[in-house]
């Protein structure tokens, strides 16, 4: 009799850990997709652009190609691939732009918030990590806010937003 229990039992388990395991891998789905792109430049003026999400590889990473159209930014281009790795059931995402920028991310959830956050360094004496946030999902909306920590992330300063609307 115990050994019919077992095998319903697995069974359930392994549905249960391959629906989690779908749910984690496409954690970051909601960004696919093109983009229009404004935020406020600081000088009473809005910056522009676009991005536009695709997923390559088989449906396994997604490719970011950022541009800014107008504003203080114009020119400004950036793209990133990002990849959910079973191994170790976490996000990572490595961005590069025509700036010789490049940061290394690892994805996390926070309630409603999908975040890419830098790993801590330590520079005179403080904690500095950075991040990307994405909330306020609706419908074809969302924002994005770029955000600092010297504390090693117990308190952020927002350095950037942007709000994404889904181009037609």
């Amino acid at each position: 009799m115990k050994k019919y229990f077992i095998i319903p039992f697995v069974t359930l388990y392994s549905l249960a850990t391959e629906a989690q395991e779908n749910e984690l891998s496409s954690t970051f789905d909601f960004w696919v997709g093109n983009w229009d792109l404004t935020w406020d430049d600081g000088n009473g003026k809005m910056g522009k652009g676009t991005n536009k999400i695709v997923k390559i590889l088989d449906g396994t990473v997604i490719q970011e190609n950022f541009e800014a159209s107008e504003g203080q930014l114009k020119g400004f281009k950036g793209t990133s691939i990002s990849v959910y790795s079973p191994k170790s059931k976490s996000w990572h995402q490595a961005w590069a732009d025509n700036q010789g920028g490049y940061y290394d991310f690892v994805g996390e959830v926070d309630g409603d918030k999908k975040i890419f956050k830098t790993r801590v360094v330590e520079k005179d004496g403080k904690k500095i990590t950075q991040r990307m946030v994405f909330y306020g999902f609706q419908n074809d909306l969302m924002t994005w806010d770029w955000e600092s920590s010297i504390d090693g992330g117990q308190n952020w300063k927002l350095l950037w937003r942007i709000n994404y609307k889904k181009a037609k």
